[in-house]
């Protein structure tokens, strides 16, 4: 190779890596800046008593840490979010499924009951609670109004350490069980036609094709709304903080909770850090697991 075609050469990589630069530069630059950063930062808070009324504070190591794991409530925060969790994205994916395939039959205003069914997940969250304030209330709610007909009191659903996460797991349920009825409606019109007709044809019946058929088909709407339920539930926080502020008796904390009592009641910054820290780790552990694992049984074909 000649100099010339070198020189040619090295034209031609400096210019693509200048084009690079220039469209993708500004995207690391905006990530690095509102993303690493405060991962960084939020790091260094997790080792210091930094207060956010006096605005100052110093490196005390691993006290933050000892503080939080060490508290009497945390065993109890840590159980609330993973009971909360499992039990709203199984409820979500199993109820969103079977609605989906209800919904995906020629039935008369189908459209409408998806629009209706989907109308509570772009409400905010806020109001959606207050509203089930109201029917939760045990005086005048419209629970009661139903129950009382038949001589049946009702539980205090809010003030009952045994009713309030069921409260809380039922609101966030019914808001977000629209987002995943719609996704599995899609993922039920991408499966090709042609397999159910195959499949009777070699004569299996209802529950066969659902089997061999819908769910091997669904398998990656199914691996997304995993994903992405847990997620939304690990950081779920307005319906808490609105219905319930975690109590009675902790019965509703949850680490999104805790970690938005210590940061704005607190005003203990460090300790704050610490949870976001180890709720950070449990959804990337968790992720990756589900990636690791369910990801093999997906089935793109």
């Amino acid at each position: 190779m000649q100099a010339s075609d070198i020189a040619r050469v090295a034209r031609r990589d400096w210019r693509e890596w200048l084009i690079f630069i220039v469209f993708v530069g500004p995207n690391l630059l905006l990530f690095g800046i509102f993303t690493y950063y405060p991962l960084a930062q939020n790091g260094v808070l997790a080792f210091s008593n930094y207060n956010l009324i006096a605005r100052s504070g110093e490196f005390i190591g691993l006290r933050n840490f000892e503080t939080v794991f060490g508290s009497t409530q945390f065993g109890k925060i840590l159980t609330n979010t993973f009971v909360f969790t499992v039990v709203s994205v199984a409820l979500l994916l199993a109820l969103g499924l079977m609605i989906a395939l209800l919904l995906n039959q020629k039935l008369r205003g189908r459209n409408a009951a998806r629009s209706i069914l989907f109308s509570p997940t772009i409400l905010a969250g806020a109001a959606i609670a207050i509203v089930w304030i109201y029917i939760f209330d045990p005086r005048f709610g419209f629970i009661y109004a139903v129950l009382r007909p038949f001589g049946i009191p009702g539980p205090k659903w809010l003030t009952d350490p045994n009713w309030a996460m069921p409260a809380i797991i039922i609101v966030y349920v019914w808001k977000n069980l629209g987002y995943a009825t719609v996704i599995f409606i899609a993922g039920l019109q991408a499966i090709p036609r042609e397999l159910y007709e195959a499949a009777r044809v070699d004569g299996a019946g209802a529950l066969d094709r659902f089997w061999h058929v819908t769910l091997p088909g669904l398998s990656p709407v199914m691996f997304f709304l995993t994903v992405t339920t847990i997620l939304t539930s690990f950081q779920a926080f307005d319906i808490i903080n609105i219905m319930t502020k975690g109590g009675p008796v902790n019965a509703t904390n949850t680490l999104i909770f805790h970690l938005y009592e210590l940061f704005f009641v607190q005003s203990s910054a460090g300790r704050a850090a610490v949870v976001a820290l180890l709720l950070f780790l449990l959804m990337m552990i968790v992720t990756l697991l589900q990636v690791r694992y369910l990801e093999r049984r997906v089935s793109y074909a």
